[in-house]
């Protein structure tokens, strides 16, 4: 079950609420928004007692009770009705305006990634994105610069004043990818990795998730489930193409996820086109797409000079191409009410 906090009640209130749902056998898990506190009761409403009574019993603290009848409760349009949205540094993701997080696949060097955020920056872009660790399918390829890629985002963070999401690969790096990372990004090979779910959502850090390469939407949000449950609220959901028969792109990207995550979660959702196609020359059109569906941001691979790319320099953007897009995708953003 879902209970929702009034606004401005006392600290001592809410622990009064939350030691009576306890008392009634729940677990509880707390989500602290700007406005309101959620609290997730989770437990077998059939055997504990019916919540319902909260109503009466702390009129002065809770606002509401929701009976949830989804196997993913926490991240359920049920158990927040409205749209989430989720504060990165200056920014809010999930309101009016639509962001761009730009860059490169991979961390080469200090001269690449400065290079790529001065110029997505200049474009319109709010976040960088760049991986420090790369999972890849053969252990001879690029692997990523590791902690060395974390301190390049961190300098261009403090030049251009860009937000930074990365990819956790590891439990064990979690403490670390969070000390220089605004964002952190679960990748799709790592999507149902339940237990560095556990350890990003620990963080404290917004954590964006994306779809795994043959993972249902139901998978996907109990996925995400996790994150909300060891109480961290500020999950973000990341459609990046699933594994088809297809073989002209390198995924199939599934846009029809957009309205239906936006239905079936309060979440933000974020298109990546660049892994959805793995073509540079479907990129500009998936955006527009993805902007009239709905999306409140995307992810979008640029690199200064993509033919030589240590990794995936098929699907990144040049500098050029990239600052186009931005132009082209105005008309669209006004379209679907976004700034």
């Amino acid at each position: 079950m879902i209970i929702v906090l009034k606004p401005r009640i006392s600290r001592k209130e809410e622990h009064a609420v939350l030691r009576e749902i306890r008392k009634l056998g729940y677990a509880t898990h707390v989500m602290r928004g700007v406005a309101r506190t959620v609290i997730g009761a989770i437990g077998d409403e059939l055997t504990h007692a019916n919540l319902e009574t909260l109503l009466a019993q702390f009129p002065q603290a809770v606002e509401s009770v929701t009976p949830i009848q989804k196997r993913y409760k926490l991240v359920s349009r049920e158990a927040h009705p409205a749209n989430s949205t989720i504060r990165v540094r200056e920014h809010v993701i999930g309101g009016k305006k639509l962001h761009v997080m730009a860059g490169p696949c991979s961390v080469e060097s200090e001269d690449q990634l400065l290079r790529t955020a001065e110029a997505v920056k200049a474009a319109g872009a709010t976040i960088l994105r760049g991986g420090a660790f790369k999972p890849r399918t053969s252990p001879y390829e690029f692997q990523g610069l590791g902690e060395k890629g974390l301190k390049l985002l961190a300098k261009a963070r403090r030049v251009t004043g860009l937000a930074v999401i990365t990819e956790l690969l590891s439990e064990n790096h979690a403490a670390l990818v969070a000390e220089y990372a605004d964002i952190i990004q679960i990748g799709a090979r790592n999507a149902q990795n339940f237990q560095l779910l556990i350890a990003a959502a620990g963080t404290g850090k917004p954590v964006l998730l994306k779809r795994g390469l043959s993972m249902k939407i139901e998978e996907w949000l109990l996925a995400g489930e996790y994150v909300l449950a060891h109480e961290n609220p500020n999950l973000m959901f990341c459609e990046r193409g699933i594994r088809t028969f297809e073989t002209y792109t390198r995924n199939t990207l599934d846009l029809s996820a957009v309205p239906i995550i936006k239905r079936e979660s309060h979440c933000p959702v974020v298109i990546d086109p660049s892994q959805g196609a793995g073509r540079a020359d479907l990129v500009t059109t998936l955006c527009q797409g993805a902007v009239a569906m709905g999306a409140d941001a995307l992810l979008i691979e640029v690199h200064p000079n993509p033919a030589e790319a240590w990794s995936d320099g098929a699907q990144q953007l040049s500098l050029d191409r990239f600052a186009q897009l931005m132009k082209e995708l105005q008309p669209f953003i006004q379209a679907a009410g976004r700034k």
